[in-house]
């Protein structure tokens, strides 16, 4: 009894530094300015905007926070923002959904067969995988939070918990509409595989009518249009019946897209931190993870094809139950927990963008002070004009929206605040268009200059009494 205690307290504790780590990460890097309006901007408006009982409707993308990938997630993170709005809140959710992964993990593992050694070290291979560490960087995704729910319900079939298998389910088709069809993989695999029947019924059953649902019912609604991802299969179709449809009916469409060196180097990214233990014997597991490998192969979008961004973790509980039972089965190029942690960190050391910190996150650190002092200044709600990069820090308003040199605003009068950065107008924009900008502005009897400093400019909007004079 007691060395099982040790054993939870240990893993534990490696849960608790993880989540620390991963929140630490992700706190600095938006500190450092690098976090941006698309996603972490859209998020917190709207999760803001639910705590406060008004519309999501993100002014980044023009319409309701539904229309973007039925997440209902959002309304049950909302409660946090009621103790006190914070994009931290999202950063903490992140980081504690991807850190207590490991636990079901583990608890697989265990169930499974394999020695206590042994499942500590998939707990590490976990955590250690590159995946967990970059989703975690890029901005805030909620389909991380479907991670360990994956992990879990897989466990709850196999320990024949219909409830938590059925909440695990509801909650990770909350997270986005894409996951019912990860969803509808592990069904198939535990009807034919694991021979739950039930089990695989109900996850078959609830992926299909929710992925219908969502993308038929719920983003039309509130999108007027198609899923946005669309476009990136628009070679297949334009919309997702047409797309299912070619690519029953003109299968010849996606060979082109399928055998390509991008899909090729995909793959060895995906598969070398786990390569070691993979084997025929535990390859069955993989069935869940086809709908997403299918989704990132397909698409005409090179951001899918890497483990930079979140778009693979919907495979990865599917790669690690392929791992355990490969091991289970006495399989597999390592046995031994350090062998096989070790194999982790280096990979976790070659894949993984903890570099950034080093580098690429520096680039604007020379206006770093100015940009933080010019957002002290913004006091209101009111609303805001700014770059991509600042716009994660001032989005808890109903109006925020980021400089775009190919669209630029129709009124400049329509926002109470324009905070520029022109010697780092990053993303969307250039110094040219942040210049012209300033001297707009300038110009601009409505506007008065607040702040200047190493060419960060904070304009606030005059009274109209001020303005008459």
């Amino acid at each position: 009894m007691t060395k099982k205690l040790n054993q939870h307290g240990y893993l534990g504790l490696i849960i608790g530094v993880s989540a620390l780590i991963l929140f630490g990460c992700s706190s600095l890097r938006h500190e450092l300015f690098q976090s941006t309006a698309c996603d972490l901007g859209i998020f917190d408006q709207a999760v803001y905007l639910i705590s406060q009982g008004q519309p999501p409707i993100s002014s980044f993308m023009g319409f309701h926070i539904l229309g973007d990938h039925a997440a209902w997630i959002f309304y049950p993170l909302a409660l946090l923002y009621k103790i006190y709005p914070s994009v931290y809140w999202l950063f903490a959710v992140q980081a504690a959904a991807l850190a207590l992964g490991a636990l079901p993990t583990w608890y697989l593992a265990r169930q499974a067969g394999l020695k206590e050694k042994q499942a500590i070290a998939i707990a590490f291979v976990y955590l250690l995988y590159p995946l967990v560490f970059n989703a975690n960087l890029f901005d805030f995704h909620p389909e991380v939070i479907a991670l360990p729910l994956l992990l879990t319900a897989v466990l709850a079939a196999r320990l024949g918990q219909v409830g938590w298998f059925c909440l695990s389910i509801f909650l990770v088709l909350g997270c986005k509409e894409v996951l019912s069809l990860t969803v509808v993989g592990m069904g198939v695999w535990l009807l034919l595989f694991e021979k739950r029947l039930l089990y695989g019924a109900i996850a078959l059953c609830a992926g299909v009518a929710w992925f219908l649902i969502a993308t038929q019912v719920i983003i039309p609604f509130f999108n007027s249009a198609e899923a946005t991802a669309m476009v990136r299969y628009s070679y297949l179709g334009n919309s997702v019946l047409d797309i299912a449809k070619n690519i029953v009916f003109q299968p010849g469409l996606i060979l082109g897209k399928l055998f390509s060196l991008d899909n090729l180097g995909y793959l060895v990214l995906l598969l070398a931190p786990v390569i070691w233990g993979l084997s025929p014997q535990g390859i069955k597991p993989l069935v869940g993870a086809i709908p997403c490998l299918a989704l990132n192969i397909l698409a005409d979008y090179q951001p899918q094809k890497d483990l930079i961004y979140q778009y693979s973790i919907p495979a990865l509980p599917f790669l690690l139950l392929a791992v355990i039972s490969s091991l289970a089965a006495g399989r597999g190029w390592l046995q031994n927990k350090r062998a096989i942690i070790l194999w982790s960190l280096v990979a976790f050391l070659s894949l993984a963008k903890f570099t950034y910190f080093g580098g690429r996150y520096l680039e604007s650190i020379d206006t770093w002070q100015a940009t933080k002092q010019a957002i002290a200044q913004i006091q209101t709600k009111g609303s805001v004009y700014t770059t991509a990069e600042i716009s994660p820090h001032l989005s808890n308003r109903k109006l925020v929206m980021f400089t775009n040199a190919d669209s630029p605003p129709a009124d400049l009068n329509a926002f109470n605040y324009v905070l520029l950065n022109v010697r780092h107008p990053r993303r969307s924009s250039n110094q040219k268009f942040a210049a012209s900008l300033v001297n707009q502005l300038k110009n601009n009897q409505e506007f008065q200059l607040k702040y200047q400093r190493d060419d960060v400019y904070l304009f606030v909007k005059v009274a109209r009494s001020a303005v008459l004079g």
